[in-house]
């Protein structure tokens, strides 16, 4: 309420399991941006196209993304576009990824994706605090993760491939593979891509530390007994890692995606900051999402059906429309 007030707009409650109440909710508005949490994300654009408003969230899972393809026909009958993955990963770096294929002419040798949303005072051994939704962050850690390999389309797991990544005036850093980033760019372009692969950034040692969690057994969502309880290891997980992580520190997000054909890289990065008011991955998960709902409701971009963010938009289209916030793609 007190965000809306600031914004001049109006606060409402609904159910989001209760898709008529959504309906109702959405009703009458060009375009509905959903911030709640993936699992949702089926019944909230289902909610959408029958109130006839273009739909965006911000993804990341496979499955349910899959599942909002179901939707394409529904969409289009409607005239509306339903766009999953429109954050910072999947969204606005796949963007970058895809306007490096267009502009390839033949195969490409790989495309490459690293972006890390991280504090910009690392504390304790995971070097890490809570920016978003902890049941997100062990998702992509326990997932498998697509790649293109040898021009085919297959999975690697989770917290998996380490390298050490410098980065000027923030590195050094790891990255590892992770669920969620690549969207659809694997089944897409498989076959005219030899590599491609998507792995978060982090602090040195990071990783480690989670994939010990996981092989443990604490990513597990089934119910086990102990002591008279029944409880979900990643239940427990998720309440630990929101009671002891740190939050609503300084913050930054790194962007690098790079192309490589015929030994000739092309590279494209992002660095933001914390602007004073929201949080660097704030900035860069909705100002990507805001931006492609105006392009829609203005008529910039005509798109019906069901399609990711880098398939609705170019980066053409989109990262001039980010520049007056202040997130400014680099060509290196």
């Amino acid at each position: 309420r007190r965000v809306a007030a600031e914004m001049g707009a109006t606060a409402a409650t609904a159910d989001v399991t209760d898709a008529a109440a959504l309906e109702g909710l959405i009703s009458g508005h060009d375009v509905v941006i959903s911030a709640v949490p993936y699992r949702f994300g089926l019944i909230v654009a289902t909610a959408a196209i029958a109130a006839r408003a273009h739909y965006l969230d911000f993804g990341g899972n496979p499955t349910v993304v899959a599942g909002q393809r179901d939707l394409d026909g529904a969409a289009r009958a409607a005239g509306v576009a339903v766009v999953p993955d429109c954050g910072l990963a999947p969204g606005l770096a796949n963007v970058l990824a895809e306007g490096l294929i267009a502009a390839a002419t033949g195969p490409i040798d790989s495309v490459q994706l690293r972006v890390g949303a991280l504090p910009q005072q690392p504390r304790g051994a995971l070097g890490y605090q809570l920016a978003f939704n902890p049941a997100g962050l062990i998702n992509e850690y326990a997932e498998p993760c697509e790649i293109i390999e040898n021009g085919r389309y297959t999975t690697v797991e989770p917290l998996t491939n380490f390298e050490d990544v410098p980065w000027e005036g923030w590195g050094p850093l790891e990255a590892f593979s992770t669920a969620g980033g690549t969207s659809s760019l694997c089944l897409r372009h498989a076959g005219r891509v030899q590599h491609l692969e998507y792995k978060t950034l982090r602090f040195p040692g990071h990783g480690a530390s989670f994939r010990a969690l996981l092989e443990i057994g604490l990513f597990d969502e089934s119910a086990t007994d102990y002591a008279g309880c029944s409880v979900a290891p990643r239940t427990v997980l998720l309440a630990a890692l929101a009671r002891a992580l740190p939050s609503g520190e300084p913050d930054l997000v790194l962007v690098r995606v790079w192309s490589e054909t015929d030994g000739v890289r092309q590279t494209l990065e992002i660095e933001d900051v914390h602007d004073g008011r929201f949080s660097a991955l704030a900035r860069t998960t909705a100002f990507p999402a805001t931006a492609l709902a105006d392009l829609l409701v203005r008529g910039t971009v005509i798109a019906t059906g069901v399609h990711t963010m880098h398939e609705a938009v170019s980066g053409r289209e989109l990262l001039p429309e980010l520049e007056p916030v202040g997130i400014v793609t680099v060509s290196r």
